[in-house]
């Protein structure tokens, strides 16, 4: 077996230099991509958003960010690469003037990774983003979803019956048959609302709905271990918006809401998907614009590390059964 792909070092070549990719990692475009569990992909559009734009500009800025990332996890001493390949496979094809063109073309490029044994690890884009990937993923059978999020984004439609937006894409992918919502839980939800209506129709469907005032009295571990419950063995897709975190870490994105998780808050429950099937999983809704100096940008491409550890252990696991 060929060796797997290895970052490159900020030992050698100071990370300010060189052409950015997630993690330092070798750029492969997916007709080339052979060999590989994981393929990291950008997704730079935002047709599905509905109030501040700008996360079509995130995989650019987070890949540049990335170059902090350090190979080895700080505190599990997980270095992903000695135990998954994986690669930088670019930006995936988007159209910004059409949302319903854009929707094929990210989910058809997903399918071509899916079919090639990769598992993708993507940076939007907004959530809408999230469906076709899971339109992809779920094709055969639906996936089961730990989300992180301040929003349930199960709204029906936007504007007098826009169904497709940042806020619908996991009604819709459950709608499809891709997303089993009796395997899906929502961390983090909070903020003003319009009305009930996506609450009462997620809990209807079965989806766990965990609120930030349950989610902050409980603590991650207890979260987590519910989580880990809901989801069981079966392939899981993680997605993590990044206003999960409260604006105080995260500025940079188009639907603040105040009182969220710290920084340390989310790294705590993304350490506890280690072992689960993680078979996909994405950050979203980083927005540049609002955020130039990369702060947020800088939290999501840690959260991506911090999934991607838990994404190659599973890859090891499953090469070794």
């Amino acid at each position: 077996m060929a060796p797997f792909n290895k970052p490159l070092s900020g030992l050698v070549t100071p990370r300010f230099g060189g052409i950015a990719t997630f993690m330092r990692l070798p750029h492969v475009p997916l007709e080339e991509a052979e060999g590989l569990d994981i393929g990291i992909v950008g997704i730079p559009w935002d047709g599905g958003t509905t109030n501040r734009p700008g996360p079509r500009h995130a995989p650019r800025q987070m890949r540049d960010m990335s170059s902090m990332v350090r190979p080895m996890h700080q505190t599990m001493h997980i270095v992903p690469y000695e135990l998954a390949n994986v690669a930088d496979l670019g930006d995936c094809p988007v159209n910004p003037a059409n949302v319903e063109d854009a929707l094929k073309r990210v989910e058809t490029y997903f399918r071509k990774l899916v079919a090639k044994g990769m598992r993708p690890l993507s940076a939007g884009g907004d959530h809408l983003c999230s469906l076709p990937v899971l339109r992809a993923l779920g094709e055969k059978a639906p996936v089961g979803m730990i989300h992180f999020d301040a929003h349930t984004d199960l709204y029906d439609g936007y504007f007098g019956g826009f169904r497709y937006t940042h806020g619908t894409p996991f009604r819709r992918a459950i709608e499809d048959g891709v997303l089993d919502p009796k395997r899906t839980i929502q961390i983090g939800l909070r903020g003003s609302m319009y009305d009930l209506d996506d609450f009462e129709w997620g809990e209807k469907m079965g989806v766990r709905l965990v609120r930030i005032e349950e989610a902050m009295e409980k603590g991650p571990k207890a979260i987590m271990a519910e989580a880990r419950k809901i989801v069981g063995d079966g392939p899981t897709y993680v997605s993590f918006d990044i206003d999960a975190l409260d604006p105080a870490y995260a500025p940079g994105t188009g639907t603040p809401e105040i009182g969220g998780f710290t920084t340390f808050q989310a790294q705590a429950m993304l350490r506890e998907l280690r072992g689960l099937n993680i078979v996909g999983a994405d950050v979203v809704e980083v927005s540049p614009p609002f955020d130039p100096a990369g702060v947020t940008a800088h939290a999501g491409v840690t959260m991506m590390f911090e999934i991607l550890c838990s994404m190659a252990e599973a890859v090891a696991k499953r090469r070794e059964a």
